[in-house]
This record gives structure tokens, sequence and C-alpha cells, in this order.
């Protein structure tokens, strides 16, 4: 889906009206410029709402036992 945006200046900065339908979660995006000249702008997600954002593990899924290694004496 392609929609024409309008560009206007923010103080010193330019910057995007994004239509409704492209609205982005959060407060922060981070952008990148391609080598044709375009944008990509992507939603920059938290650590918190990274995390919240995942499916917790089934109950049976555990982590196997990690068995416990020799420790070796270090010289620094």
């Amino acid at each position: 889906m392609e929609r024409v945006a309008s560009l206007f200046m923010n103080n010193r900065s330019q910057a995007v009206r994004i239509p409704k339908e492209f609205e982005l979660p959060g407060s922060e995006v981070t952008i990148e410029r391609q080598t044709d000249g375009s944008l990509v702008i992507r939603p920059r997600l938290h650590l918190a709402a990274l995390i919240a954002s995942l499916d917790p593990l089934p109950p049976g899924d555990i982590l196997d036992d990690i068995p416990e290694l020799d420790i070796e004496d270090v010289t620094l």
C-alpha cells in the first residue's frame, strides 16, 4: 500500500506526517538511508517492551541441567 505524506519543518528538523494506517507503536523509530536514497523506518522497541511482547515458555519446557565444570587456577 502506498500513500502520499506531507513534509513540514519542526523547528530546524524536517518531519513527515504519517497517515493513521501507517501509525507506529512507541515513541521512537530508527531510520536508515538505503543506497538508492530511500529511507527505511522501523519502530524502536525498548527492552522492557520487547520482553513484554514475548510469549511465555510452556510449563514443560525447561532447560537441561548444566553439568558442574572443574575450576582451574589461573595466574594473572
